[in-house]
């Protein structure tokens, strides 16, 4: 039986490094979410991924994802939240980090 996520909202995915990927269809998503251009979007808060391959949300200065924030009951949060990207809803299941389970202090459900 595959272990079922219940998340903590510690806010660790969106602080570990590397590129959180965005496809097409994301970035028209997030853009109207943001009520901007597509253009504004990608200009402002994208960049290319090392391999140049893909689009990546760009990050703040202390390498944490620019849309994390603190939610009003004062746990992390992330900002576009209804149109986050693929990436992000597939945490931990698709993709996860080295010692995630410690630091994000998850259970089984």
């Amino acid at each position: 039986m595959p272990e079922k996520f219940s998340c903590k909202r510690c806010g660790a995915c969106c602080r570990w490094e590397g590129a959180v990927k965005v496809e097409s269809e994301e970035v028209d998503a997030i853009a109207a979410f943001l009520n901007m251009s597509v253009e504004e979007f990608l200009e402002h808060h994208t960049r290319l991924t090392p391999d140049r391959q893909h689009l990546s949300l760009l990050e703040k200065d202390n390498g944490e994802c620019e849309y994390l924030v603190t939610a009003p009951d004062g746990l992390p949060g992330c900002a576009i939240e209804p149109v986050k990207p693929r990436q992000c809803r597939e945490f931990p299941e698709k993709w996860n980090f080295p010692n995630w389970r410690e630091l994000c202090g998850s259970t089984e459900k």
